[in-house]
């Protein structure tokens, strides 16, 4: 009996030691920062592969993903005659909800992804600790300014896919529900605040720091030949997802308790 306990801990003690070693690698990272400075060149070229690679993608998800929002929500305000409320709908769902969770998956997805499949190949072809002999640490060098590129990235898309969403919803709104522009816009206000970009933000930062950092530890930590790289990618981006739900689950329990909303 003890035995048949113990293994169904083990998965659970696994999952959460392997969960602080990546945010112990995450801090570790943030020291270097402070002790040796900020690597601005790799900064710029991991954020702007990120925003490559990414942009594009986010939009052409968003423009559908805002339809689909104002479809649901505008059929139910349709009902109950309160059409013109669609702005206002839109604006807690886009921008609480949906955009941070895109660009979390969007990064992690594609971004993640390719940072995993880098730092795997390089452990693996020795490459890490070829750098170590000469003298150069990879956690400052590599790791370092894929969680600064991620993090700000993230930040500067959430903005695009809260855009892009918005205007999905409108021009479903406009030619379906049959809304006038003026007043998808003037609703804007009356359910959202100023605190709900500013929590929006801070989740897209965090999902995208989260996303890098399981990508790091993922590529850093593969062992083997190609296919250990091909499964770390995998289970990067597998885990990305399931922190990414859990953290925004966490901060929305924190934001609901301890920012008061508005009320019609």
């Amino acid at each position: 009996m003890t035995n048949v306990l113990k293994t169904r801990k083990d998965p659970i003690n696994r999952g959460l030691t392997e969960t602080g070693r990546m945010f112990s690698l995450a801090l570790e990272a943030l020291r270097q920062m402070f002790k040796k400075g900020i690597p601005i060149n790799e900064c710029i070229e991991q954020g702007w592969f990120l925003a490559r690679v990414t942009t594009v993608p986010l939009i052409l998800i968003s423009i559908p993903f805002g339809m689909v929002i104002a479809l649901e929500v505008g059929s139910l305000l349709e009902q109950i005659g309160a059409q013109s409320q669609l702005g206002a709908a839109m604006v807690l769902a886009v921008v609480r909800e949906q955009a941070p969770l895109a660009t979390a998956l969007l990064i992690a997805g594609a971004g993640g992804s390719a940072m995993c499949a880098d730092l795997g190949s390089r452990k693996i072809r020795d490459e890490l600790s070829a750098m170590e002999v000469m003298g150069v640490d990879p956690i400052h060098r590599l790791i370092l300014p894929r969680l600064i590129a991620a993090t700000v990235i993230a930040v500067l898309l959430d903005a695009i896919v809260s855009v892009a969403g918005i205007l999905g919803g409108l021009y479903f709104g406009v030619h379906s529900i049959h809304i006038t522009s003026s007043s998808f816009f003037s609703t804007f206000s009356e359910l959202s605040q100023l605190a709900d970009l500013f929590m929006a933000l801070f989740k897209a930062a965090v999902f995208g720091f989260i996303a890098a950092m399981v990508a790091c530890y993922k590529g850093m930590n593969a062992s083997g030949g190609s296919k250990s790289v091909g499964d770390a990618v995998n289970k990067a981006v597998v885990t990305t997802f399931i922190l990414a739900f859990f953290v925004n689950f966490i901060l929305t329990v924190f934001y609901f308790n301890f920012i008061p909303q508005k009320v019609l």
